[in-house]
């Protein structure tokens, strides 16, 4: 499985924004946006400031790719399989932009994430790909998995002895849960009870964007 293996900090400085990507450390004073909060690079803080304070406006083209980026370093997915979701959001009945956020949402290591069992999403891949958690009864350790209403994730009953896991009811009690899923802290599992809402995604992801970048 390919992934990401760069400083994950750098991709909330390209973005100009906080993307919370490594978990409780985003919340520190050692997140390195607070403290670097220009783009990486030869040019970061130059090309920072006239982005953000120049008289240069932005082409259609960059706010497209800008917006796709920004929704690809979120879910921490790789070009070609983003792409490959968008196909199939294409082809798929309704919104092609919403249907797209409600796939990313729905994979394993989102939902994870959403209920609070991983502090975030690439610790929630972390936990998946160790085997750690079991789908509708049976284990698995793919990540990319697409949950559907009714599936029901939970800890897998040989690592609940495990020190992270005997405090994790208590930790994420303290982290909140989405709506559209369903939470047992007492049995650490959950389940989706239905596909989320526009307004419970992340507001700052702009899906029509994405739809005009992969439509031109």
């Amino acid at each position: 499985m390919s992934k990401d293996l760069g400083p994950a900090c750098k991709l909330c400085r390209r973005e100009s924004e906080k993307l919370f990507l490594k978990g409780e450390r985003c919340f520190s004073q050692k997140c390195a946006f607070e403290r670097r909060g220009f783009a990486p690079g030869q040019h970061g803080r130059t090309g920072s400031r006239s982005s953000r304070g120049g008289t240069g406006r932005e082409s259609d083209y960059a706010r497209q790719l800008r917006a796709k980026q920004r929704a690809r370093r979120v879910y921490g997915i790789l070009e070609r399989q983003f792409r490959r979701y968008f196909s199939v959001a294409l082809r798929a009945r309704g919104l092609t932009g919403l249907v797209l956020l409600q796939t990313l949402e729905s994979r394993l290591d989102n939902v994870i994430f959403r209920l609070g069992f991983a502090s975030s999403r690439s610790h929630a891949r972390l936990l998946v790909t160790h085997g750690h958690f079991i789908v509708n009864g049976r284990r698995t350790d793919v990540p990319s998995m697409i949950m559907k209403v009714g599936d029901m994730v939970a800890v897998r009953d040989g690592s609940r002895d495990g020190t992270y896991f005997k405090d994790l009811g208590a930790v994420a009690e303290t982290r909140n849960s989405p709506a559209w899923l369903n939470r047992d802290l007492k049995t650490l599992s959950g389940s989706i009870g239905r596909l989320p809402e526009r307004a419970e995604i992340d507001g700052n992801l702009d899906e029509q964007l994405i739809v005009e970048y992969y439509s031109r």
